[in-house]
């Protein structure tokens, strides 16, 4: 007997699971936003494409980081403001205080090194949709950056997807 050729995803749960995760982001950045601020030592290394659709900032600064770039919510950052589909934030760069608005989306990793936390997502394109077909596959992990036992685990999504 011939065997079914594998059943295609029609419910697309690896883009339901990336914007699940992109959610965690949004919960973290609504966290910061309180009054309270950031907990602890806990602070946030945000890295996003600065082309994707919704990115805003100015042309000065999103021109020198013409692909990726990657923002730092320690204890220098104001009125940051984590909304449905995006967050603001003002950032001192140079000296000088300017705001940039991300969509998550356009997020492609979020790390906070205080407790050793990950996540990464596949990079926007720029119909970034939840059709799976329409999102790129993830970059290859830069062979430059060193192998450490101490840092923190990627959990990637392609290593539940069959092939």
């Amino acid at each position: 007997m011939a065997q079914d050729p594998p059943a295609q995803d029609q419910m697309h749960y690896e883009a339901m699971a990336q914007e699940a995760l992109r959610g965690v982001v949004k919960a973290a950045l609504k966290r910061a936003a309180a009054p309270e601020g950031l907990p602890g030592a806990h602070h946030f290394y945000i890295t996003f494409k600065t082309e994707a659709p919704g990115v805003s900032g100015p042309n000065d600064l999103l021109s020198k980081y013409p692909d990726e770039m990657t923002i730092v919510l320690q204890h220098q950052y104001w009125d940051l403001a984590p909304g449905e589909t995006f967050f603001s934030v003002t950032l001192k760069f140079g000296g000088q205080p300017k705001r940039v608005s991300v969509p998550y989306a356009a997020v492609t990793r979020f790390y906070d090194p205080s407790v050793q936390f990950l996540l990464q997502f596949e990079a926007p394109t720029a119909t970034a949709t939840l059709s799976p077909a329409a999102a790129e596959p993830p970059a290859a992990s830069d062979p430059a950056e060193p192998t450490d036992p101490n840092a923190p685990n990627v959990v990637s999504l392609d290593t539940f997807r069959k092939k």
